[in-house]
């Protein structure tokens, strides 16, 4: 890079207490638009002093009375006034967010333009919010109190950067709670200017504070911090076990919504070319980088051939190239890293797993878009349980499809899998549907559609896939501690060692 070009790309700090601030080192990761390769910004490269000093920020204003005192009423009030914010910037987001990630502008608007919605909802549960009366034993009135856990660390990741982010950030402040957001180093960009937005727009300083760096410093010194409450993760599995024990060392609640291998089953009785479509869509989407990237198509025999044909096919229908033009519809992965990974498993589901490509598998052939990091959509048939990329998260434009004969069969392939985040069903059988939903071993299940979640949803995992949810009322409830209040109720003296014969209880 010359350097004209250096001084044209923004060098990030952090934002700490309500403004950027430099990081303590000088050290800087570059940031880059993964369609070119170009260099789009600089961030700085937090220490654990730098983590130290966002989480103080963080208990400040987690007890300062400008936020603490606020009413449920007083505070949905602002939280809805941040989400008009966002949304008065949802243009200025797409653009950023698609240069910075590299996904479809197409893709970004729609997934974007939800997100304030988050806000509104969990402002509406701030004002809906009960405590609980319990009816007990004897002369006594037994109620709940709910206190806000504290500080939440959020460590976010690439793929949908403001997305997960919000699913995260809308409870932690509609509940009153504080917050230090550690962004992916590769997409940092969007969290910056949120920050940023949401002070302008009335938020208290050090409500929302902002570290950029790796996981394995920036991000574990946020996750041990022993001024941590709540720990959320949205990544790798491996991240999981890693962050979860650091902050599980200081007791912090913890939400992880890690990695996924969703099944597909496609009954016979659904229509092949629709399957097809929600079977490009699932797994294509975001370049196939979402933890429900429906990458293991589990299809009945009688449909099976049918449905590789028509699907190999609709791959190399998909337009490839730069993400910012509206026509496209794939773009590229997040960084070469990821790239040379998706490549990687082309190469073992041929020559390890010997199963057999149909489509794609190749990074594309025009000169255009060489400096980015673009695979072709890349499709796989005969794939069995038994082999890796039946079972291994991939995290790219990957899809395997598998045979089945019976409905035990599909349901035993579908829950042969380490992860338990999401699955789907293609079938207009509703009683298959509801029976099959009921035995698949995950968290979120779709039938006749894919990649849909609301607000109100709850959504998470089970087994390698995580623990906790994130929105619903589920994730709000778990931003808070519940204190029992139990109030005696008769004014009769009590003295247990002076009458303990006519006492009726002791506990």
């Amino acid at each position: 890079m010359s350097a004209s070009e250096s001084a044209r790309v923004r060098v990030h700090g952090l934002f700490i207490d309500g403004a950027e601030v430099p990081a303590a080192s000088d050290e800087r990761l570059d940031v880059l638009n993964p369609a070119t390769g170009e260099v789009i910004a600089r961030i700085s490269h937090a220490s654990g002093e730098d983590v130290d000093r966002a989480v103080r920020s963080a208990r400040a204003a987690f007890e300062a009375r400008e936020w603490a005192s606020l009413s449920n009423r007083t505070r949905a009030k602002l939280i809805n006034k941040l989400a008009d914010v966002f949304e008065a910037h949802l243009e200025e987001m797409f653009t950023l967010e698609t240069a910075n990630n590299g996904r479809s502008v197409n893709e970004t608007r729609a997934q974007i333009s939800r997100l304030p919605d988050f806000f509104r909802y969990n402002a509406g549960l701030a004002i809906a919010r009960r405590d609980s009366v319990i009816p007990v034993d004897g002369n006594y009135l037994n109620y709940t109190l709910r206190t806000p856990v504290g500080v939440v660390g959020n460590s976010t990741p690439f793929n949908h950067p403001l997305m997960i982010m919000v699913k995260s950030l809308a409870p932690t402040l509609a509940s009153g709670c504080t917050t230090v957001v550690k962004p992916s180093e590769y997409t940092p960009l969007t969290t910056l200017r949120l920050a940023e937005l949401f002070v302008e727009a009335g938020l208290p300083p050090g409500v929302f504070n902002v570290v950029t760096g790796l996981g394995p410093t920036t991000g574990k010194a946020l996750a041990e911090h022993r001024g941590i409450n709540k720990w959320v993760l949205t990544g790798g599995t491996e991240a999981g076990r890693i962050t979860g024990a650091l902050a599980g060392s200081n007791f912090a609640h913890q939400t992880l919504e890690l990695g996924g291998k969703t099944p597909v089953l496609v009954f016979e009785d659904f229509d092949v070319q629709q399957a097809v479509n929600y079977a490009a869509f699932g797994a294509f989407i975001g370049a196939g980088q979402t933890c429900i990237c429906g990458s293991r198509q589990i299809v009945h025999e009688s449909i099976y051939d049918e449905f590789v044909a028509k699907l190999a096919a609709k791959a190399q229908t998909i337009r490839i190239g730069n993400p910012v033009d509206p026509s496209v519809q794939l773009g590229p992965v997040v960084s070469r890293r990821q790239q040379e990974r998706v490549l990687r498993y082309v190469d073992i589901g041929l020559n390890e797993d010997h199963a057999r490509l149909v489509a794609g598998g190749k990074v594309p052939a025009d000169p255009a878009l060489a400096r980015g990091f673009f695979v072709e959509p890349t499709v796989f048939a005969d794939v069995t349980p038994a082999m890796r990329i039946f079972q291994e998260e991939v995290f790219g434009p990957f899809v395997s499809v598998s045979k089945f004969k019976t409905e035990e069969e599909a349901l035993a392939m579908a829950n042969d899998c380490d992860f338990g985040l999401a699955a789907a069903i293609r079938t207009n059988n509703v009683t298959r549907a509801h029976r099959v939903a009921a035995r698949l071993k995950c968290g979120i299940v779709w039938v006749n559609d894919h990649h849909r979640l609301d607000p109100a949803s709850p959504w998470g995992g089970v087994k390698d896939s995580g623990t906790g949810r994130e929105s619903g009322s589920e994730s709000f409830d778990q931003h808070f501690e519940t204190k029992s209040v139990m109030v005696r109720l008769d004014d009769a003296p009590f003295d247990w060692y002076q009458d303990t014969a006519n006492q009726p209880r002791l506990n």
